[in-house]
C-alpha cells in the first residue's frame, strides 16, 4: 500500500490500492452466494468468465496477474467443458488459484462441516481439480470456519475434522497426511504452490495483529499478494475491521464494489 521509494513493484501501471486476481476472483463468489443463496458452480463459472473478459468484479474492470492454469481453465470453460471437468488434474497443476478465492464459502455457510468440504471441493474443481488442490481449500475453510467459532486451538481442530471426513476417502486422506499432518516440515517461501501457500499463510498467521500478519506474509516474498490474501482472510475474522490500519483502509481502492455487496450479505 505504501512501497519505500524507489520500490519496485511487479505492476507499476496499477494504481496503488488496487485488488489483484485474488479479490477479484473472491468477490465474483461472494456475489453468486448471495445471488444464489448457495454453491452454484455454474452460476459461479459465468462470473469468473465476466471477470476474465471484461474485469467483472476488478477494479477499474482491468484484470491482471492472471495464473495460467486459471487462464487455460477459463478457456475449457468456454470451449463447452462442465464445471466439474473443466480444472486442471495433473499433479503439477497444484496451483494456489482456488485457494486464494475460497474464504466467501465460510462467510456464508450455515451447514454442516461435510457440506462446506464438499462445496470448497467444487469450488477448486472448476480450475484446479487435483485432490490436492482440492484438500487445501477444504482445509482452509474448516480452518477458518474454527476461527469464525472461536477455538483457540483451530488449525489443528480443522485437521482432526478434516482426518475424520476424509476416513473413507483415501486419495484425499493420503493428500492430507502427507502435506498436512502436525509432523509434516514445510519451509514457507510464499511460492504460487498451494501447499506452500498455506502453509505459508499458516505461519504469517502466528503474528499478533492484522497489520503484522499481512507484513510477514509478504516478507516472504514470491506470490505475495496470495499468501496475504489467504492469511489476510483468517487475520480479518480474527481481528475485524477494526484491526485494519485506517491508512490501508483510506488507500483502498474499489470501495463502491464492495459497499454494494456489504449492503447485500
Amino acid at each position: 500500500m505504501q512501497p519505500p521509494e524507489g520500490f519496485i513493484r511487479s505492476y507499476s501501471h496499477v494504481p496503488l490500492g488496487t485488488w489483484s486476481d485474488d479479490g477479484a476472483q473472491a468477490l465474483c463468489l461472494l456475489e453468486s452466494l448471495i445471488h444464489c443463496g448457495r454453491y452454484h458452480a455454474y452460476d459461479f463459472s459465468r462470473r469468473l468468465l465476466r471477470w476474465h473478459d471484461s474485469g467483472h468484479m476488478a477494479v477499474d474492470n482491468y484484470v491482471f496477474d492472471i495464473g495460467n492454469q486459471t487462464s487455460e481453465s477459463v478457456m475449457r470453460l468456454k470451449q463447452g467443458q462442465t464445471t466439474d471437468h473443466s480444472g486442471l488434474n495433473g499433479v503439477r497443476n497444484n496451483g494456489n488459484g482456488s485457494l486464494m478465492r475460497v474464504l466467501p464459502l465460510v462467510l456464508l455457510h450455515q451447514g454442516k462441516d461435510e457440506e462446506l468440504v464438499t462445496d470448497a471441493h467444487r469450488q477448486s474443481k472448476l480450475t484446479h481439480g487435483h485432490a490436492r488442490s482440492q484438500v487445501s481449500c477444504a482445509l482452509y475453510c474448516l480452518w477458518a470456519k474454527r476461527e469464525l467459532e472461536g477455538k483457540a486451538d483451530a488449525w489443528e481442530d480443522a485437521l482432526e475434522t478434516a482426518a475424520k471426513l476424509y476416513c473413507a476417502d483415501p486419495v484425499r486422506s493420503k493428500e492430507l497426511a502427507e502435506y498436512y499432518s502436525p509432523n509434516v516440515s514445510i519451509k514457507a517461501t510464499g511460492s504460487g504452490y498451494v501447499i506452500d501457500s498455506l502453509h505459508s499463510a499458516r505461519i504469517a498467521c502466528e503474528e499478533p495483529t492484522f497489520e503484522h500478519v499481512i507484513k510477514r506474509a509478504i516478507s516472504f516474498g514470491n506470490d505475495t499478494d496470495t499468501t496475504a490474501a489467504i492469511a489476510g482472510g483468517i487475520a480479518g475474522i480474527r481481528h475485524g475491521v477494526k484491526g485494519i490500519p485506517d491508512r490501508w483502509l483510506l488507500g483502498l481502492r474499489g470501495k463502491e464494489i464492495l459497499e454494494k455487496l456489504i449492503k447485500q450479505m
